[in-house]
């Protein structure tokens, strides 16, 4: 049990200390709207992951060998980056620029974070190459239980690493000012050039 809790902790802490968009939409809600709603973003993330790392287990064990339909995956992930990456771009140049703290309720936030963590296509794909990684080292055998423990794991970690995004951004609020006034722009860009970079890929 503790080791696959360990290697789950291990695996989402590799994936959400990385620049995405969840982790960067963190240091946003940190700064706009205060620590306690970008915990409970981070609530939400954590929930969705927990199921995306069991999902990713299943596939890792079931369709290795099917790699058509982690191609129909991708495929869709990258319209859905896309189309994100518009989104980031519209927020920036055409919403107005709301400054200084925005009091958010608190199921607003979480569910919030149920929405952004299930538009992010990286995890499944990132768990299932993680797990088929260690099913290649002898280091995990896939069972309901073992997966379960794995996720717990991934759960632990993500929300972990997103929790210190989220206090840092708080006591370095002044300095982060100018990345918060551009946290949209940049969210565009990092969604685009990975959703270009994919359908480059499946091209």
């Amino acid at each position: 049990m503790i080791i696959y809790a360990i290697l789950g902790f291990i695996a989402a802490a590799l994936g959400s200390i990385t620049p995405s968009f969840l982790n960067l939409t963190v240091v946003k809600f940190s700064l706009k709207s205060g620590r306690r709603a970008a915990l409970f973003l981070i609530g939400g993330f954590a929930t969705v992951l927990f199921f995306q790392a069991n999902i990713g287990a299943y596939l890792a064990s079931m369709l290795m060998k099917n790699s058509e339909y982690i191609t129909n995956l991708q495929t869709v992930g990258t319209i859905i980056l896309i189309l994100l990456s518009l989104h980031f771009f519209r927020l920036h140049f055409f919403q107005k620029q709301t400054q200084r703290k925005k009091d958010i309720d608190s199921s607003r936030a979480y569910l919030h974070g149920l929405g952004m963590s299930l538009l992010n296509t990286f995890a499944i794909p990132f768990y299932f190459t993680i797990i088929s990684f260690l099913i290649g080292l002898d280091y995990f055998e896939y069972s309901l239980k073992n997966s379960f423990y794995f996720s717990i794991g991934s759960t632990i970690g993500s929300f972990s690493i997103y929790s210190i995004y989220a206090i840092i951004a708080h006591k370095m609020e002044s300095k982060l000012d100018f990345i918060a006034d551009r946290i949209n722009l940049i969210l565009g860009f990092i969604t685009g050039v990975v959703g270009i970079g994919n359908l480059i890929y499946l091209l």
